[in-house]
């Protein structure tokens, strides 16, 4: 086997020594021998990152692959686990114990320990993935009821009940969806690539732009508030495993609502390099919001003229959306030259700001920065890898079913593409490294 083989790499900085400790409450010790822990996940190490997506696949390659099998610690009359060991192990051990969580953080402790992770500037992404579901066997969601047994459904629409009070699934909106597949009924009906709808999942990526390393992964629903709710999460555990908290975050406008920015600026102190959303600016040539001038200290707008626009109470300023409304006086605008360019069509101007407006504040002075323009560079890495997920890795559609399964895959994945990153990084061949066999 050639020195430089990505297995050769690959196997110099993956260390599942600590492995067999962890899972040995797991398997018992009388009757037949159990599979090696060990070995079944180095298998679909193996299988995820050389793109072998399918577990009978995997058990055919490793048969006939040399270079797999030296991988697996397996010698040439070694036998091969059977497809069905993988299912059941990933449905029973290996989700009891969470353990393909502490593989992915265990490789992220190497790359941090390999100085492949900066710290201080993180970016955050989502990209959909297609679900193992169709609209042949869908129902529309107003039909679809969650009133089911979950004794008598299978395993996907269990995990799916018990997620239904969580902020990434169930909980993460209340709109009714125009179809829910029963298979798989947490997978999302979308059509946000603008082409055929299909059902699908969001793989959320958080990621270290110094090299692109992946600190954390998590699966959600297709949909925007899942998908900030996500990056939220990961920052939060990034900081609680890690210990580590970016200067500053990367990211797109699906993430520059005002809840978010106010979480990354207030409670954070995170710099959020992310455009705000913004549907203040007017476009038929009046005055907009940006054009006043807001006095924190008293809480008020001025306007062009000079004249204030206090903060409204009672019912008149209550909007129930977090909004708050300033109105000038109808005496001051009467008169004003500037009506016709201000309110023309109504006696006095109206403001609303947002009680979180400091945070859109600060993400708006960031984007007027030269520093700004580098990060918007850098956040292009995130995507970067998602391209590398789908075309070379090719996990464009999911096997698995339910949020456990969406989950599985996609840690897998972010386990297989921060091993090659650290691999061709970190782990060199011997300068006389010659093609030998195993």
């Amino acid at each position: 086997m050639p020195g430089d083989h990505l297995v050769r790499r690959i196997a110099a900085v993956l260390d599942l020594s600590w492995l067999h400790k962890e899972l040995a409450p797991h398997y018992s010790h009388t009757g037949r021998p159990s599979i090696d822990p060990e070995l079944m996940l180095r298998m679909l190490v193996i299988g995820y990152v050389f793109a072998i997506r399918s577990e009978r696949a995997l058990c055919r390659e490793v048969q006939l692959n040399l270079a797999y099998r030296w991988f697996c610690g397996l010698g040439i009359e070694d036998k091969i686990p059977d497809h069905s060991a993988f299912t059941r192990a990933r449905n029973e051990r290996f989700r009891e114990h969470d353990i393909f969580r502490q593989v992915f953080e265990r490789v992220v402790a190497a790359c941090i320990k390999a100085d492949l992770v900066g710290g201080i500037g993180f970016a955050v992404d989502a990209s959909l993935i297609a679900a193992d579901a169709n609209k042949c066997g869908s129902t529309p969601g107003d039909e679809w009821s969650h009133d089911i047994d979950p004794a008598t459904v299978e395993r996907a629409v269990q995990d799916y009940l018990a997620n239904l009070d969580d902020p990434a699934w169930g909980a993460a909106s209340d709109v009714v969806p125009k179809f829910v597949a029963p298979a798989d009924p947490a997978a999302q009906w979308t059509g946000a690539l603008r082409n055929a709808a299909f059902f699908a999942y969001a793989d959320n990526y958080l990621i270290d732009v110094k090299f692109g390393i992946i600190m954390d992964v998590e699966a959600s629903r297709a949909i925007r508030q899942a998908e900030v709710g996500a990056s939220q999460t990961m920052i939060e555990r990034t900081q609680e495993t890690f210990g580590i908290k970016p200067d500053w975050l990367a990211a797109d406008t699906a993430y520059g609502s005002a809840p978010n920015l106010h979480f990354l600026v207030d409670e954070k102190n995170i710099a959020p390099h992310i455009p705000v959303i913004d549907k203040s600016r007017r476009d038929d040539g009046t005055f907009s919001r940006e054009d006043f001038i807001y006095d924190d200290a008293h809480d008020c707008y001025i306007c062009l003229n000079g004249k204030i626009l206090p903060r409204s109470s009672g019912s008149r300023g209550s909007r129930g959306d977090n909004m708050v409304s300033y109105f000038s006086r109808v005496a001051d605008c009467r008169d004003c030259p500037l009506k016709p360019r201000c309110c023309p069509n109504s006696p006095s101007r109206k403001i609303t700001r947002h009680e979180y407006e400091a945070a859109r504040d600060v993400a708006r002075a960031i984007a007027k920065t030269a520093a700004y323009e580098q990060t918007r560079r850098d956040r292009k890495k995130v995507e970067m890898l998602f391209a590398h997920l789908k075309r070379i890795l090719r996990l464009g559609r999911l096997r698995l079913r339910g949020p456990a399964g969406a989950q599985f895959e996609f840690t897998l994945a972010a386990i297989a593409q921060n091993l090659r990153r650290l691999a061709k990084l970190t782990a060199h061949p011997p300068d006389n490294a010659m093609p030998r066999c195993v």
